[in-house]
């Protein structure tokens, strides 16, 4: 009887895009929309002027928001929130327009044996 061992399951990515090539996304994209609805979607001459994988592959690989855009296509298209007609049921925000949000200002007080607890700029404007 001969015993075999069973290597451990190495642990899943976190990246959707993990072991997808940049071709086969862009393949999946032309195949099911067409180059005219990737153009629209995404305003880059590859797509427009006599467009082909190879000359759209190159200017995605030197351009790293045109790249980003894609991405998200795809990405929205795997999961479900891209239709046929190129609307999107919900709109993932590429990385490169995700702005920052305010950072948060404390409102506590300093404790009373702070030396900040009578400074003036701690102090909160009186109100009639």
């Amino acid at each position: 009887m001969t015993t075999t061992t069973i290597p451990p399951a190495k642990p899943l990515s976190k990246d959707p895009l993990h072991g997808v090539t940049l071709e086969s996304l862009l393949t999946t994209l032309v195949d099911n929309f067409g180059w005219s609805a990737l153009a629209s979607q995404v305003n880059i001459n590859c797509f427009k002027s006599d467009p082909s994988i190879k000359s759209s592959l190159k200017f995605l690989r030197r351009t790293p928001w045109a790249r980003k855009e894609v991405e998200t296509l795809y990405l929205d298209f795997v999961e479900g929130h891209l239709r046929p007609d190129m609307t999107r049921s919900k709109r993932r925000t590429p990385l490169s327009e995700v702005k920052p949000s305010k950072p948060k200002v404390s409102q506590a007080t300093p404790a009373a044996d702070s030396p900040w607890h009578n400074h003036p700029l701690t102090k909160k404007p009186q109100q009639d």
